[in-house]
């Protein structure tokens, strides 16, 4: 096929800018490596006026995506302006509705509507591919739904956001507080305009949730996800944790067990010499596990304007070349409702005790500890720091409920301040 793939792009940020940049740039290799060439016919935005570092001005200007959407002389919609409703929304839905292909950034566009959007697209004879919406440059969804696709998954896991990376490592190599690192990451530019997408697990539940059903075989269930943010880590855990030879990670971990389908989002300790536990800055690692293949990991830029945007190219090629792969890996109708599973396999945990300065005070955290079924594997006490004295306590494998009973318990004894950080300790 010699006729060009054509292609509409809204949202020209950063993502999108990087796109029109490698489309010029590359053209003609992209049309060797794709079998056909691959133009850009149209574009939307807000601002025409704008200088965005590229040139426009062989493209047709809309300022409604819908509009671009519904183009007769475009093949595939890009979507990069992002947000899970309205313009981004009404725009895929329509270029869905015109037959056009689409490929994606939206990562929270996906986690809320990818189902109904997936079933859209099989109902269209189109498709959507979705490659730059998770981990970045990272080639993940295609290393789940081609190169691991005669694996049973067992277990999807990894660091998806890079901003919490990035603010977990600066403050463990500049010895500063989550508050201060917090503030540099927003100078910095890293942070959301909600931070709390970043900093409270939303962005890389996203992320978690669309692997885990390309993984599993489920519909899309970010509303299953188990979230919990960083902003209960300080410095003294990240110190104390490395004390004990870990790192904490904002981990995601997706599993099918008996009980159903586990998501959980929420910072962790790994092992500090486990390929997870070496993770710096802003880079991505996502850990596959598959019955045949054993243990994946792959890493690589989380975000950034290159980065993305190779992935967007990557599935633009993909469809140029005249692959049609379902946009979850089978067909979304045969996609089963995801059982959610609360966090209930076995582990060790970590936890942090502020310890007051009274006779017996370490015999009563043990007793209560011991009373919750929860066994000690290592104890460590600090100096005291006026009239407190901290105590980190690693713990035998135990259940997410008895480190909570354990730590109400503690919370009664009268000898703690402060409520218990107990963190999961994740075998990588």
């Amino acid at each position: 096929m010699t006729e060009p793939l054509r292609l509409g792009i809204a949202g020209l940020g950063t993502v999108g800018i990087g796109v029109v940049k490698i489309v010029q740039r590359h053209a003609e290799m992209i049309a060797k490596r794709a079998g056909r060439p691959v133009q850009i016919t149209a574009v939307s935005a807000r601002d025409a006026g704008k200088d965005r570092g590229a040139d426009l001005s062989a493209y047709a200007w809309e300022t409604d995506p819908v509009a671009l959407a519904r183009r007769p002389d475009i093949d595939v919609f890009v979507e990069v302006m992002g947000g899970h409703d309205g313009p981004a929304k009404a725009a895929t839905e329509a270029a869905l509705a015109a037959g056009h292909d689409v490929v994606s950034a939206n990562k929270a566009l996906l986690a809320h509507s990818g189902q109904a959007l997936a079933e859209a697209a099989e109902a269209a004879g189109a498709v959507i591919r979705f490659e730059a919406a998770v981990a970045g440059g990272i080639p993940v969804i295609k290393a789940l739904t081609e190169g691991l696709a005669a694996n049973r998954i067992t277990r999807v896991m990894g660091v998806m956001n890079g901003t919490c990376n990035y603010i977990l490592t600066r403050m463990e190599s500049a010895g500063l507080p989550y508050e201060t690192v917090f503030e540099e990451a927003r100078a910095l530019g890293y942070l959301e305009a909600d931070p709390t997408l970043d900093i409270g697990g939303i962005d890389a539940g996203h992320k978690l949730s669309l692997l885990a059903a390309i993984a599993f075989g489920t519909k899309v269930a970010f509303d299953k996800v188990q979230l919990e943010g960083i902003d209960r880590i300080s410095i003294d855990d990240i110190r104390r944790a490395g004390d004990m030879g870990y790192r904490i990670k904002l981990l995601g971990v997706a599993q099918q067990t008996g009980r159903g389908l586990e998501q959980r989002m929420s910072p962790c300790l790994v092992p500090a010499d486990s390929p997870l536990g070496q993770l710096q800055g802003g880079t991505n690692m996502v850990v596959l596990e598959g019955d045949s293949v054993g243990q994946v990991v792959l890493r690589g830029p989380g975000a950034g304007e290159g980065p993305t945007a190779s992935a967007v190219m990557a599935d633009v090629i993909e469809i140029a070349r005249g692959s049609r792969l379902s946009t979850f890996g089978q067909p979304a109708t045969s996609l089963v409702e995801a059982v959610a599973a609360n966090v209930g396999g076995a582990a060790a945990y970590y936890l942090r005790l502020e310890l007051l300065d009274k006779p017996g005070a370490l015999a009563k955290i043990a007793a209560v500890l011991g009373e919750a079924g929860v066994s000690i594997s290592r104890m460590r006490q600090y100096g005291h720091e006026d009239t407190t004295a901290p105590v980190l306590i690693v713990t035998h494998k135990t259940t997410p409920d008895a480190i909570a009973i354990a730590c109400e318990g503690v919370m009664g004894t009268g000898v703690v301040t402060g409520r218990p950080v107990a963190l999961r300790i994740e075998q990588v």
